[in-house]
């Protein structure tokens, strides 16, 4: 979906039968950068390939992939998407985030019920599992911080929102005034709402994060799960973050 020149929400399909299960990774670019943040899961490569042609942006031109957070959903195809290019790729991600990308860390939501159930597979099940979370690993070119400004497409303003996992960020672009998100807001029935108690690490943190977010001027909200929200978008996010102080 184009959102303006030079900034697209691209729509991978994990299930074309079900619309809640579409991926919506964002694609920035100019002159000199093309941007992709965050991967889908494994297997998806050739979606967000495919999905950048659509968009008018050859796969052979994307020069760096932003991760939000560190969940499959997320980080899925990022190792190849690495791979894939001819050409030297820069991934960014929070330090928060960063052990579990390269997979020094077993991802925070891991459960130690989950792993047991994993452990107690038959030994070629366990090691098919495995091998998928070990083959997602990518190194971790690039550390940003709360509050930097990263000097492309317009300027792209970090904003550490932990809570959804420990390093969570949402990315603010000035020339568009619009917010990525992650999963720090998701759109269901053509409304926004916070994060998802479901999926959410640290719920109370999460919620907290909210607030730093109003402080900015949003005219666009970006979600990787439910789609674009722009019906006044500053006073539902002042809305709930005041409902949840």
């Amino acid at each position: 979906m184009k959102i303006a020149e030079g900034l697209e929400v691209l729509e991978i399909h994990n299930d074309p039968n079900d619309y809640a299960a579409i991926f919506r990774p964002t694609l920035i670019w100019d002159d000199d950068n093309v941007i992709l943040v965050d991967a889908g899961l494994p297997g998806q490569f050739q979606n967000i390939r495919e999905e950048m042609e659509k968009a008018g942006v050859p796969f052979e031109k994307l020069s760096k992939v932003i991760i939000t957070h560190h969940d499959t959903d997320h980080l899925g195809s990022l190792s190849a998407v690495v791979k894939a290019s001819k050409h030297k790729v820069e991934v960014l991600a929070h330090e928060g985030e960063k052990p579990y990308i390269q997979g020094e860390k077993t991802p925070i939501k891991m459960t130690a019920q989950r792993i047991a159930e994993i452990e107690a597979l038959p030994e070629e099940e366990k090691n098919v599992i495995k091998g998928m979370y070990a083959s997602l690993a990518t190194k971790v070119d690039t550390l940003v911080e709360d509050g930097e400004e990263l000097p492309y497409c317009g300027g792209i303003i970090v904003i550490h929102t932990p809570g959804h996992t420990p390093g969570h960020i949402c990315l603010y672009l000035k020339k568009y005034k619009a917010l990525i998100t992650g999963d720090e807001f998701n759109v269901a029935d053509g409304q926004l709402y916070g994060p998802n108690p479901l999926y959410t690490f640290n719920l109370e943190e999460a919620i907290s994060s909210i607030s730093k977010l109003s402080k900015y001027d949003i005219q666009t909200v970006l979600c990787y799960h439910g789609g674009v929200f722009n019906k006044d978008a500053n006073a539902r996010i002042a809305e709930l973050a005041n409902n949840e102080k």
